[in-house]
């Protein structure tokens, strides 16, 4: 039934596909971890050169593991705390070129060097992150900042 796929185009065009390919995956099913489960198994298949792909939900005023690809992680993240805990205060994408130079990074795997955190927002709310880690430095562009938040809008459509 599933298998890797192989996306062609440009960067921009292949997260319109992964974004499709999502919404179709996710039709039709209302729970909240199933989706986030298959939605981290689909970036994590998509994305090249990444260590980790998984949610943070928002839960009693911190941040808590949720469906992730990686090693084992952190389970809580204090509020404004590191990077998840940072863009989920700010209510804004950050994008970390080299994590051991972010004030308050919290190292849960040695290996990462780069970061991005997409905040989750629907109806205005914080419910949680999007945090995809990579063992290169400055691995993530704008345009990847783009398609990860343009599959985060999908993905929030179906949560």
């Amino acid at each position: 039934m599933f298998q890797t796929n192989t996306y062609q185009g440009s960067l921009e065009e292949k997260y319109t596909l992964l974004t499709k390919q999502l919404d179709a995956l996710l039709e039709g099913e209302k729970d909240q971890i199933a989706n986030l489960s298959n939605a981290s198994s689909l970036l994590n298949q998509f994305l090249s050169d990444v260590n980790w792909v998984g949610f943070y939900l928002w839960k009693e005023n911190e941040l808590v593991l949720g469906p992730f690809q990686g090693m084992p992680a952190c389970v809580r993240i204090k509020y404004g705390k590191g990077v998840c805990g940072t863009a989920a205060k700010e209510e804004r994408t950050l994008r970390i070129e080299d994590v051991h130079t972010f004030p308050g990074h919290i190292a849960c795997d040695a290996a990462s060097n780069s970061e991005i955190v997409v905040p989750l927002l629907k109806n205005g709310s914080l419910i949680g992150v999007l945090d995809i880690d990579s063992p290169s430095k400055n691995r993530f562009s704008e345009e990847d900042q783009k398609g990860l938040e343009q599959f985060a809008s999908t993905l929030l459509k179906h949560l």
